[in-house]
């Protein structure tokens, strides 16, 4: 059950992670459309369709990740190999990201970015493989005689 949850609570974080980016990116073209200058020659409009295109990029990935997640959880299934290799892509670029947000925009990001990989983790660790119980040995049994060559006291 906990498994569950934690894979729906991932999924709705990166859902709307992923409405907050494309929101942002948004928020910046219209900054560098406003101010009418170039980059080194660049032209404002190539900034503004590359601000849009990366925030649009970026939000189509998170919600795919969200969507895998949401899957996993609602279903209660673990993901195949290709969405178990997205959503450690996701993770990756969660660690990566908040590593930057740090010197950037402060420690709140930071912390938020850091929640976010924890759940993708958390995700990826609780829908993990797993692995049947280990027989006894005879060793472990009371009263069991010693196999490694020693004559018992």
């Amino acid at each position: 059950m906990a498994r569950r949850l934690v894979a729906v609570v991932a999924a709705l974080v990166l859902l709307v992670e992923a409405v907050g980016f494309v929101a942002l990116n948004g928020i910046m073209a219209a900054f560098v459309d406003a101010q009418e200058m170039s980059l080194a020659g660049l032209e404002t409009d190539a900034m503004v369709a590359g601000t849009w295109a990366m925030g649009i990029a970026t939000g189509l990935f998170l919600a795919l990740c969200g969507g895998t997640l949401a899957l996993a959880g609602l279903r209660d299934r673990a993901p195949g190999r290709i969405t178990r290799i997205l959503l450690i892509s996701c993770a990756v670029t969660h660690g990566v990201l908040g590593s930057l947000t740090v010197g950037l925009v402060g420690w709140y990001a930071f912390g938020f970015m850091m929640v976010v990989l924890a759940l993708v983790v958390a995700s990826l660790i609780a829908y993990g493989k797993e692995r049947e119980p280990l027989a006894p040995t005879p060793e472990d049994r009371p009263g069991a005689a010693p196999t490694n060559g020693a004559a018992p006291a």
